[in-house]
């Protein structure tokens, strides 16, 4: 009698993470570099006498650990191992540009004395440059752009630092009550305040801007409310040459942690860690199929 196939596993396929109580897929995993199951028991072992070998051994508790380094980093990876907020957008062919909020001072953001708002310009979309930026209130009714990187400064029309200081080269008219100050170099206006202008030199107020787009996303991590939830995962190897196909569903795990690493030249490969534990319901910690097709 012949000896049967034997079964081997080759490579990394997917990971699709999925949600416990409807069973629906988070998004599924397919730039990755390994995902590791470690299955790891200690032994409690039963000396005696002078003998020096044991005379007994039972394992005791299981690990079961989950690890799995990705080289992508959808949105789902930061609510499943960092309980963060995560909104994602589609196409914005306007631009945006957020709020104006004071961060020293209170009179630059004003909608009296100061500066009532800031918004993308539309006739001037196009020179919308990705980045945080901050207004200095230089005199009673004038300010001075900063943009705190440069990564984005050459779109549509450049941008110039004039120092060290990341002090944008812009010409910023002066304020008015009620008036519209352009800034088309960057694709925003200002409007100033209802009453008479009066800043106090030194103050700032920062804002946030996002150029035409075709998806964004905007994660927020480390609220005090955030939870880590539990969830289920589907790993695949590869499908090998003779068709063969490997799969682990783990029904019930809790990751945690999520490194981002920027190195230069490098692309970003976190690895996760997650533990995969008993599910009551179903009696077990994971199921694997295998098959050999016909």
């Amino acid at each position: 009698m012949a000896l049967a196939e034997p079964r081997i596993i080759y490579g990394v396929h997917s990971i699709s993470p999925y949600a416990r109580a409807t069973g629906l897929p988070y998004g599924i995993l397919k730039v990755l570099g390994s995902a590791n199951l470690a299955l790891t028991s200690d032994l409690e072992k039963l000396y005696g006498g002078s003998n020096k070998y044991a005379y007994a051994a039972e394992n005791k508790i299981v690990s079961a650990s989950l690890s799995a380094k990705v080289k992508a980093d959808p949105g789902f990876l930061f609510s499943l191992f960092l309980g963060a907020a995560v909104t994602d957008t589609g196409v914005d062919a306007a631009g945006t540009c957020s709020t104006l909020t004071n961060v020293f001072g209170t009179s630059c953001k004003s909608a009296t004395i100061g500066i009532s708002a800031i918004s993308v310009k539309a006739a001037q979309k196009a020179n919308l440059k990705f980045g945080k930026y901050v207004l200095k209130v230089l005199t009673s009714t004038t300010v001075g752009l900063f943009m705190l990187s440069d990564i984005d400064i050459t779109r549509g029309t450049d941008g110039v630092y004039t120092d060290d200081t990341l002090l944008i080269t812009l010409a910023i008219a002066t304020i008015t009550a009620a008036g519209t100050i352009a800034m088309d170099a960057f694709g925003l206006e200002l409007t100033g305040g209802s009453g008479s202008i009066g800043m106090t030199v030194g103050d700032t107020a920062t804002f946030a801007v996002l150029p035409p787009s075709t998806k964004s996303s905007s994660i927020i991590v480390g609220a005090s409310t955030d939870t880590f939830p539990a969830f289920g995962a589907l790993l695949l190897s590869q499908k090998r040459a003779t068709g063969e196909m490997f799969e682990i569903d783990a029904h019930n795990c809790v990751g945690g942690g999520l490194p981002m690493s920027l190195e230069e030249n490098a692309f970003s490969q976190p690895e996760l860690k997650m533990e995969c534990l008993y599910d009551s319901a179903l009696d077990r910690v994971f199921t694997i199929r295998h098959i050999l097709p016909s």
